[in-house]
């Protein structure tokens, strides 16, 4: 593909998004960027912008919008985005798809990859991981040959993140705040819909295609 692509992944807590916006960033040669960790990276460069962001999260606040977009901004400059590149975790609401609107980001793409809250309950809440090891497992997916205990004989737990109460918490906030973006994107003509399936190169098949405007 010889076009630039900004591309804006959208999706529900647990759709996939991230493991998409890796492949295709290794596809494409572009850099992923994901807004989480690159507060984290501003936090650790010492800059004066990080040290804004530090007090926030000492705080436990929420960084504030236009902290965060201007931390955006800043990435966004960078070399490595004049090829393009792809937003994992940003905008996630309307008023932070008009701020980049006024910075003049163009957005070439914007996919959403649709699952729905009942198989992402299932995909969360099955999760287990081991304290010792790191290992992660999956109780229908990918379940643990030792039951509940990991390969390495540690037992296997839930992560506080995982836990249904949460995903739903998480689920909740998404509909109200981030799902009116594929609205927003769509009314401009750029969203493509995108329907998660249970195998990852399914779901990448899909997503491949949607990008390059393969029906």
């Amino acid at each position: 593909m010889s076009r630039k692509i900004s591309l804006i992944l959208l999706g529900a807590p647990g759709a996939g998004k991230g493991t998409q916006a890796e492949i295709i960033s290794e596809r494409y040669s572009i850099p992923a960027i994901s807004t989480g960790a690159i507060i984290r990276e501003a936090i650790a460069s010492g800059s004066e912008l990080g040290m804004k962001v530090q007090e926030y999260t000492n705080r436990g606040d929420l960084v504030p919008d236009e902290v965060v977009i201007d931390i955006i901004k800043e990435r966004l400059s960078r070399p490595d985005c004049e090829g393009g590149f792809i937003l994992d975790g940003f905008p996630r609401t309307v008023p932070q798809a008009e701020a980049l609107d006024r910075l003049g980001v163009e957005i070439t793409d914007v996919i959403s990859i649709e699952v729905s809250d009942e198989a992402i309950m299932e995909r969360m809440s099955g999760r287990r991981v081991c304290k010792a090891c790191g290992s992660t497992f999956h109780v229908r997916y990918n379940p643990s040959p030792n039951g509940e205990y990991c390969r390495c004989g540690e037992p296997l737990s839930i992560r506080a993140d995982d836990r249904p109460e949460v995903v739903e918490s998480r689920l909740r906030v998404y509909h109200e705040q981030t799902e009116p973006l594929k609205a927003y994107y769509e009314s401009k003509g750029k969203l493509k819909i995108v329907l998660g399936q249970e195998k990852l190169e399914d779901t990448t098949a899909l997503t491949t295609a949607a990008l390059e405007g393969i029906d």
